[in-house]
């Protein structure tokens, strides 16, 4: 389950771990979207919650937008559900009507909060008698269902903290389980859809650990086998403190704009965690399905240092470019790539076919985190041909046609694959045949040849990358221009 709001890094785990469980056990993982609180309604977040999903790709198998055999998946649209619900409880005596004002209660609060006590309900209509009930209704007044929490709860065995048990009755008052406007607290709501819904076991986060002997009571008093739990410890930044949502700085949409692929954030947040059989970086979801196990989750808060995200990046960027499948989609976005970035700067038609951007991407693979590097100013040289005269060639070197020539020649004797440290050895070769040109001045003047530029990578890794095909008519053409 999800409450509404956009899907963050914490929630991304949580789903993660839910969808590894239960296609490790060949079960179902549903999404179901907790819009119960009405102030908290962000419009389209349920929406943006199951498209992130998508994205990341573990999606659900049974979701609002999917629908599914026990749907709706919304919590807004089974608030008959809940109503009927708590009406079993009020009847049993396991629940009552509470007429406190919202004044009294915050009376309550701060009366609490000056003595240096926790605030907790006092509990007072829990003992209004079937006629003080009756009459408070007949006045008209509001109302909201609070559940009787008993003492002496069961102990529970945890999926990853092991047997616990929390006396919710001797820390908190009464929780209230249907709210004025109709509309269920999380507890009466994850209690009757996890029932409806037939789910057999939650993996949550840890901060509702504590809440788990209170649900349980509610399990009992409506005479319903629980789930199995278990609690996912906290997701921290690497110092220990709360990951920060300022400036979204956590949300999954945020990395997809920044060019991150979902598996290298899959990644990452497995690998902080714990659950799995090994540590490694580059791991892929079959991996991780394979090499779950609940029980290796351990307790400790997992600590997770966004810095090493783009390390994660590459390596998963270098595995798709490896893979024919994943490397057709790349081809396709880095041609969108150079014609959004330098498609006023007359990309030459050649330069964006499939052939010349797929050995690109081959050559570079390795040494970019994202494929947007490729669209950098080092990388413009292999998108926009330049336009250089040979004038401009020649008053760095008046030998520029010799020059040429000589490089021509060398590409055709090294048509097959090129590799830096061989071509550096050639081209110092080269320049020791001609009349006077130093070697940095014939660097310099094919520099310009091949990019238009002073500056950027060596010359030999433009060489490398160009290929020779492009190399040879990027030198014919400023040679004849």
């Amino acid at each position: 389950p999800l409450t509404t709001g956009f899907l963050h890094l914490g929630g991304l785990r949580t789903a993660l771990y839910n969808y590894i469980f239960a296609k490790k056990h060949q079960g179902t993982f549903i999404l179901r979207v907790e819009d119960t609180d009405q102030n908290r309604v962000v419009p389209g977040a349920a929406e943006g919650i199951e498209a992130m999903l998508d994205w990341a790709g573990i999606p659900p198998d049974e979701s609002p937008r999917r629908g599914g055999s026990f749907g709706p998946y919304q919590q807004s649209q089974r608030l008959d559900l809940y109503r009927r619900a708590s009406d079993v409880l009020l009847e049993s005596g396991a629940a009552y009507r509470c007429f406190c004002t919202p004044q009294r209660l915050e009376l309550l609060k701060k009366e609490a909060l000056r003595s240096q006590q926790t605030p907790r309900y006092d509990n007072r209509c829990r003992h209004l008698t079937p006629t003080e009930v009756s009459e408070k209704l007949s006045q008209g007044l509001d109302w909201v269902v609070r559940f009787r929490l008993e003492k002496g709860v069961e102990a529970f065995r945890d999926l990853v903290y092991g047997w616990n048990k929390h006396e919710v009755a001797d820390v908190e008052g009464d929780p209230v389980i249907l709210k004025g406007d109709g509309f269920p607290t999380y507890h009466l709501a994850n209690v009757v859809d996890d029932h409806h819904m037939g789910i057999s076991h939650v993996l949550r986060g840890t901060e509702w650990l504590t809440s788990t002997s209170k649900h349980l009571l509610l399990y009992k008093a409506f005479g319903w086998d629980p789930p199995q739990f278990g609690h996912l410890p906290l997701l921290l930044n690497k110092d220990g403190g709360k990951l920060s949502k300022r400036q979204g700085d956590i949300f999954l949409e945020r990395f997809a704009r920044d060019g991150y692929l979902p598996e290298a954030l899959l990644d990452i947040v497995t690998n902080c965690g714990s659950g799995f059989t090994e540590k490694q970086m580059g791991r892929t979801l079959e991996e991780l399905i394979s090499q779950f196990e609940i029980g290796r989750i351990t307790t400790h808060s997992a600590l997770l240092d966004l810095e090493n995200l783009p390390e994660f990046n590459r390596i998963h960027l270098t595995r798709h470019i490896e893979n024919e499948g994943l490397r057709q989609k790349l081809i396709r976005d880095l041609q969108l790539l150079v014609e959004q970035v330098y498609g006023d700067q007359q990309v030459d038609p050649e330069v964006l076919e499939k052939e010349y951007v797929e050995r690109v991407l081959l050559l570079r693979k390795g040494h970019i985190s994202f494929l947007k590097n490729l669209v950098s100013g080092d990388y413009s040289y292999l998108w926009v041909r330049p336009a250089v005269a040979r004038e401009q060639l020649q008053a760095i070197s008046a030998e520029a046609d010799e020059i040429g020539k000589l490089v021509l020649g060398l590409m055709t004797r090294q048509a097959a694959a090129l590799a830096v440290e061989e071509l550096n050895k050639d081209l110092r070769s080269l320049q020791k045949q001609t009349k006077g040109t130093k070697y940095s001045s014939m660097m310099q003047l094919l520099r310009l040849a091949l990019s238009g530029q002073q500056h950027g990578p060596s010359v030999a890794e433009m060489m490398v990358t160009l290929g020779p095909k492009e190399v040879c008519g990027r030198i014919h053409k400023a040679l004849s221009s």
